[in-house]
């Protein structure tokens, strides 16, 4: 059964994306499943750092996008989420291709949500561990 409460497509995703941070990082939606989302960002001259890695703020920009987008879809009509806390253990560089996030919840409750996020490589591994603590804003 899907936790999402919200429509969510990887078109009404994508769209809502546009002409943000994440369309000019070249953030693409790729998968919603039951429980999950999935994004990946390219490693290029738009989000490397002066040493040619992964710049470790993308990470978390790509973390927070899917955490917050994970809260949002996951909470009722009418209700937003804002990120409250975030935190980053980068675990292995990335000097190209692309780096893919996935987002599950840890936990989903009226006034907080916390959402995990997994990053990793073109070869499958681990890159950065990410978690967020989402606010959740009742409708005015």
């Amino acid at each position: 059964m899907s936790l999402w409460k919200k429509p969510t497509t990887l078109a009404l995703i994508t769209a809502s994306s546009a002409n943000t941070a994440v369309s000019h990082l070249g953030i693409e939606f790729t998968e919603v499943g039951d429980d999950f989302l999935r994004a990946r960002v390219p490693v290029d001259e738009r989000t490397r750092q002066p040493f040619g890695l992964l710049h470790g703020g993308v990470s978390v920009v790509l973390a927070e996008t899917l955490g917050s987008v994970g809260a949002y879809h996951a909470s009722p009509e009418g209700w937003l989420a804002v990120g409250l806390d975030i935190n980053a253990n980068h675990l292995r560089a990335a000097r190209s291709g692309w780096v893919t996030g996935t987002t599950r919840p840890v936990h989903i409750g009226k006034t907080t949500q916390v959402w995990q996020i997994d990053m990793v490589n073109d070869a499958g591994e681990l890159t950065c561990v990410s978690r967020i603590t989402m606010a959740m804003l009742a409708p005015k």
